[in-house]
C-alpha cells in the first residue's frame, strides 16, 4: 500500500482554484463555501480518483507505470455527498469519468451560470457590472486596507465578517468575473489583456491567502479592471 503523505498547499490551492469554489461533479456544482455556513468555512473534500490501496474504489483503473496517488492529477474537489457517492458506487464512476468532470468543469460551470460569448463589449460590461459592484461594496465596507476605517483585529466582528464575505462572496464573484472574461477574451484590447493577466494573479493570491493559508504572495487588485470593456 502506498504511504499517505500530506497534500502540499500548492496542490490544495490548484484544486480550489480550478474548481472555482464549486463541486466538480457536473450534475451537482454545489457551492463549496455555502451561504448557510456564513461563507467562513468550506465543505470541500479532496477525493482521490485512484486510491492508495489495492482494494479501494477504482483500484482496477490504476496505471501500470509508477503512480503517485497524491498529485493534483489524481485528485478532484467534491462536496461530501458526491465524494461518498463516487466511492460507494465506483462501478458507475470510473477514472475516465472523474477526470472528464474535472477537465470540463469550468466550461460546465460557466454554462450553468449563464456565462456565454457576446457580440459586443457593452454586453460583456453589463454582465460584469453586478459582480464587480457587489465586490467593491463589500471591499469598501469591510476590507482591512483601503476600506472601512478600523484597527484590524482578527477577533473583531468586522474582521470576522470580512473573512466570511471574502470566502463566501468575493472569491466566487472573482471566479465568475474571470469566467465571463475568459469566455469573451476575443473582445479584449491588448492593454486589457495585460490588465486581465494581473487580475488573474490577484485572484490566485487571494485564494492562496484565504483558502489555503499561504500569506504574502497576493498582488493588489489592478485598478484598471474598473474600466475593462468600457
Amino acid at each position: 500500500m502506498t504511504a499517505r503523505k500530506a497534500l502540499s498547499k500548492e496542490t490544495k490551492l490548484r484544486l480550489f482554484s480550478e474548481a472555482a469554489g464549486y463541486c466538480q461533479r457536473p450534475e451537482c456544482l454545489r457551492p463549496l463555501f455555502p451561504e448557510e455556513m456564513g461563507g467562513d468555512k468550506h465543505i470541500a473534500e479532496m477525493a482521490h480518483v485512484i486510491p492508495h490501496g489495492e482494494t479501494g474504489p477504482r483500484h482496477e483503473d490504476r496505471p501500470s507505470a509508477d503512480f503517485e496517488p497524491d498529485t493534483f492529477d489524481n485528485l478532484i474537489l467534491l462536496c461530501p455527498t458526491c465524494h461518498t457517492m463516487i466511492d460507494k458506487s465506483p462501478e458507475g464512476f470510473n477514472r475516465e469519468t472523474l477526470l472528464g468532470w474535472k477537465s470540463n468543469h469550468l466550461i460546465t460551470l460557466t454554462q450553468s451560470q449563464g456565462i456565454r460569448a457576446y457580440d459586443s463589449r457593452a454586453e460583456v460590461r453589463r454582465v460584469l457590472a453586478a459582480a464587480m459592484a457587489e465586490n467593491k461594496a463589500i471591499w469598501k465596507e469591510y476590507a482591512p486596507e483601503d476600506g472601512a476605517s478600523f484597527v484590524y483585529d482578527p477577533e473583531s466582528e468586522v474582521a470576522k465578517t470580512w473573512s466570511q464575505r471574502i470566502r463566501g462572496v468575493i472569491i466566487p464573484n472573482l471566479y465568475r468575473i474571470q469566467g465571463i472574461i475568459n469566455t469573451n477574451h476575443h473582445l479584449l484590447t491588448d492593454a486589457e489583456q495585460h490588465v486581465f493577466a494581473l487580475y488573474r494573479e490577484h485572484v490566485r493570491g487571494l485564494s492562496e491567502r484565504h483558502v489555503c493559508g499561504i500569506s504574502g504572495r497576493a498582488i493588489r487588485y489592478p485598478a484598471q479592471m474598473d474600466d475593462i470593456f468600457l
